[in-house]
């Protein structure tokens, strides 16, 4: 098989779920993932090479493949040249998005369509024809054989882990289908060739992909927060127009020093995420719940305090989660937050977590043409256009990354939006869907491009347009929510659900 399995959920509810749902949750390792890491690491890729945690394998198959000297190395070399990143994490990182979203090898052949792809990997689409000669010039099929006693070994650590994370998120829920429609998946990838004690968490489509990297101990807390959001952010989608309506209380969130900026940016990432550090306090002994919700209050997650004291009420009551979920939402009292959030005081200090070897690094400091782009964004917002647009034209001569260009082009596109020249517009947003930019950023131009269509009169390019924004992976909730709206107007549906 392409995959190593090892079916983690067996629970007897299973035997009870109607033929609509499906569950899915697979402890896997990839061959597409061991070429690509094989690759890099044969092309100079030494993140934590030296580190005690690493796997002993990541030497040996790196000696293997400069003994075989295949040709292929030095397009590799000069592939990763070109792509380099200045994080060694997000280095890494593009590379594992690029390895789920392929067949295994040979042929490393998109899964879903290219138009799908998230920003990171479209910018890898010509590694293919590379790997391909790689593959079979360093003889990886042999490499993989003999690797998968060390992938075993791997797995049959995070088997008992994984099974009691999902065990007790789907039996919380009440249902092991909760949330989970036919053909979801959700997969913890093992990998013994990338930095050790890393994990990278790639939401796609309707599957969620937990990669973790060789550690000392299994992540149980992470999958087990991977499988809450598997399980919850499709009910967050489905009935964003009700937890919408409470978004003012994410303001309460913006005083928090230390709360990580796309929480504050996006009330329903916030709500989510305030859900998920309740359900982890309720999930923990109950000597701990006190401690564990006050923590993650002072750290911004300003609606785990409601959330906490709602879990309590619905584990009295027999509903499962997908039935009781808007409970929770309508619930939220904004003059009772308003009290509880007087009297309260942010965490003047940055939290340290025990699970530091999360992949989330803390960002670098930015780089001039970085603070350039958040002057003129700042800038923007204040409506000051003249002064943007200039900052936003010198980043173009500036730099000559993509990803930034692209930030200065969807800057430069809203401006000619604002001053009412479609036409500059039009030809600045689909620049940015030529560059590597930013999952939201990309979303929002399609959604732009279709609200000009339809002033234009173009009905059938709207509908395009809108359909592309909506199914960006990694969009932001509320440029997916604009898509749909829009979508809903064109079909002549009311545009709340």
């Amino acid at each position: 098989m392409a995959l190593l399995r090892v079916i983690l959920l067996c629970l007897p509810l299973l035997l009870l779920r109607a033929p609509a749902y499906s569950q899915s949750a697979q402890l896997d390792a990839s061959k597409a993932m061991f070429t690509v890491l094989a690759a890099i690491n044969a092309a100079g890729y030494n993140d934590g090479l030296d580190s005690p945690s690493s796997h002993p394998i990541r030497k040996q198959i790196r000696a293997e493949i400069a003994k075989a000297n295949p040709p292929s190395l030095l397009d590799i070399k000069d592939f990763m040249r070109q792509h380099r990143q200045e994080n060694p994490t997000w280095e890494l990182r593009q590379y594992i998005s690029y390895s789920l979203l392929v067949t295994d090898p040979p042929e490393f052949a998109w899964r879903i369509k290219e138009y799908q792809l998230p920003p990171d990997v479209m910018a890898l689409k010509e590694f293919a024809p590379i790997l391909q000669k790689f593959y079979k010039e360093a003889n990886i099929e042999d490499l993989w054989k003999r690797s998968q006693p060390a992938f075993e070994q791997m797995m049959a650590r995070y088997q008992p882990p994984a099974i009691q994370a999902v065990t007790e998120v789907s039996a919380y829920l009440r249902s092991p289908t909760s949330g989970t429609y036919m053909g979801r998946e959700f997969k913890v990838i093992v990998d013994v060739l990338g930095a050790p004690n890393q994990i990278h968490f790639r939401p796609y489509l309707d599957d969620y992909f937990l990669v973790v990297t060789h550690s000392a101990e299994p992540h149980f807390n992470d999958i087990r927060q991977a499988y809450l959001h598997y399980l919850l952010d499709p009910l967050v989608t489905k009935y964003s127009d009700k937890v919408d309506l409470k978004k003012a209380v994410g303001d309460y969130a913006q005083g928090a020093p230390y709360l990580p900026e796309q929480y504050k940016e996006d009330f329903l990432l916030l709500f989510t995420k305030c859900l998920i550090r309740a359900i982890e306090a309720h999930l923990a002994p109950v000597s701990k719940r006190a401690e564990m919700v006050e923590q993650a209050m002072s750290e911004g997650y300003v609606l785990t305090a409601h959330f906490d004291e709602q879990l309590t009420a619905y584990e009295k009551q027999e509903q499962a989660m997908r039935m009781y979920f808007l409970e929770l939402v309508n619930t939220i009292d904004f003059k009772k937050e308003e009290r509880r959030m007087e009297r309260f005081e942010f965490s003047s200090r940055r939290v340290e977590r025990k699970a530091k070897q999360m992949a989330a690094a803390p960002p670098p400091e930015l780089s001039p043409v970085e603070k350039s782009l958040e002057e003129a964004e700042e800038l923007y917002t204040k409506r000051d256009l003249d002064r943007a647009s200039r900052i936003y034209t010198k980043v173009l001569s500036d730099t000559q990354q993509n990803p930034l260009q692209a930030r200065a082009y969807y800057g430069l596109a809203r401006i000619a939006t604002l001053k009412r020249d479609p036409e500059t517009a039009v030809k600045l947003f689909e620049r940015v869907l030529q560059l590597d930019a930013a999952p939201t950023d990309k979303a929002w131009s399609l959604v732009y491009l279709g609200r000009l269509s339809m002033a234009a009169g173009e009905i059938p390019e709207a509908t395009r347009r809108f359909q592309d924004a909506f199914n960006i992976p990694g969009a932001s909730p509320k440029a997916r929510e604009a898509a749909r709206q829009a979508l809903d107007q064109i079909a002549g549906k009311p545009s709340g659900r």
